[in-house]
């Protein structure tokens, strides 16, 4: 080899060199990853960063899998519900979170300077939790889960979010431990929706999802399938969850929509609460269960518009 030939070699090793230093792969979403190594519910619904992204631009129907075809198990089964109007969840102790399609001014503006917005109705608020307790406890999960400010999985603050559902939580074999769920709504962008896990009073991780119920298809109710935290406990517990078992559910609602009734296990259909283009129930579950949550929608005429059953992007059987 000549001299000009080493002298060529030499430099194409030193741009080498310096490339390995400017072309590096993206850094890794830290909240996602502890996320994954912390609960295998959060390995399944939590998105941050880039994630969080694609999923504002995607049907809700894209990550959700069909749940198996035939008639419901009758564990699952329920009466027919009726199509009148929805009750009030007014001193409820059963965990209906009512049908109420608003609040008092003062029901959904923001409980403090700073702090995320009230719910439309207090029976969003179950379990003893108060609005100051869940306002703490989001803010507490944001700033220990969220990424740096204007980053890929900047979550933002507290004031940008509405809660719109507290309820206990029920420790499981992957995550032992009784605790809290706080869940909210964020105005802009529209659709994105948080679920804070805390245990006591310490965040223990945080899920994001979003639904586009404006996407081509999407129905006039839209249930992400991110959030089915909310209502099974850990699948290496299928069969032996602990009882009772409080749950809850959320989703979209389009405005032709009225009413929302959610049966889930041996109870009767529950009367969502219609909140700001959300639905959200709550209930007790007194019996182990294979199938998720069954959910219908009626317009205001009483004529069912939607129904779970139906919609091949909702997943009927739990894991």
């Amino acid at each position: 080899m000549n001299q000009g030939d080493t002298g060529f070699e030499e430099r194409m090793r030193e741009l080498l060199a310096e490339d390995a230093y400017t072309i590096q792969p993206s850094s890794a979403p830290y909240p996602a990853i502890r996320r994954r190594g912390l609960a295998e519910r959060r390995r399944r619904v939590a998105m941050t960063g880039a994630a969080l992204m694609t999923l504002a631009a995607v049907p809700v129907g894209a990550y959700a899998v069909a749940g198996g075809n035939g008639e419901r198990d009758a564990d699952t089964a329920a009466p027919k519900p009726s199509v009148s109007a929805p009750h009030s969840p007014a001193g409820s102790t059963a965990g209906s979170t009512g049908g109420s399609t608003g609040g008092s001014p003062s029901a959904t503006s923001a409980g403090t300077a700073g702090g995320p917005g009230r719910p439309a109705t207090d029976g969003q608020l179950l379990d003893g939790i108060t609005f100051a307790q869940a306002a703490d406890g989001l803010k507490e999960c944001l700033a220990a889960e969220g990424g740096p400010p204007g980053g890929a999985g900047d979550l933002g603050e507290a004031d940008d979010y509405r809660i719109i559902l507290a309820i206990k939580s029920t420790g499981d074999s992957n995550a032992p431990g009784d605790g809290i769920y706080v869940t909210a709504v964020r105005e802009r962008p529209a659709g994105r929706w948080v679920t804070c896990s805390l245990k006591d009073g310490v965040a223990s991780g945080i899920s994001v999802g979003a639904i586009d119920a404006g996407a081509p298809g999407a129905g006039p109710v839209t249930v992400d399938g991110n959030g089915e935290q909310l209502y099974q406990q850990s699948f290496m517990d299928k069969g032996k969850w602990k009882l009772p078992f409080r749950w809850g559910v959320i989703g979209a609602v389009e405005t032709s929509v009225a009413k929302v009734t959610v049966s889930y296990g041996d109870g009767g259909p529950v009367a969502a609460t219609l909140d700001h283009g959300w639905f959200v129930a709550a209930g007790l579950l007194n019996q182990q269960v294979t199938l998720a949550p069954h959910i219908k929608g009626y317009d205001d005429s009483g004529k069912l518009v939607y129904d779970s059953d139906e919609d091949e992007t909702y997943a009927r059987t739990l894991p």
